[in-house]
């Protein structure tokens, strides 16, 4: 599971593309790499929306919205078959 597409932490930008992570690739990595366990895939994916939410809230005076990184991290999910 080496994934090209990875979070820059603290920042979460993506360290191939400069985009906010989860960039459309690494989405794309991460359903392959999850292809026989998508409902470990939504757990994980929380778990890493705390974690960005917190190292972002530390980087910014505002914190970063909870509708938006709920998007981002797990809102797309829906989209992807059999998670």
């Amino acid at each position: 599971m080496t994934q090209r597409h990875a979070p820059l932490k603290p920042l979460w930008v993506c360290t191939a593309d400069l985009l906010n992570w989860l960039c459309e690739n690494a989405k794309v990595e991460l359903v392959a790499d999850y292809e026989h366990d998508r409902r470990h895939l939504a757990v994980d994916l929380a778990a890493l929306m705390r974690q960005a939410t917190d190292d972002l809230t530390r980087l910014y005076s505002e914190p970063p919205d909870p509708a938006e990184m709920h998007i981002r991290f797990l809102g797309w999910l829906r989209s992807v078959r059999n998670v």
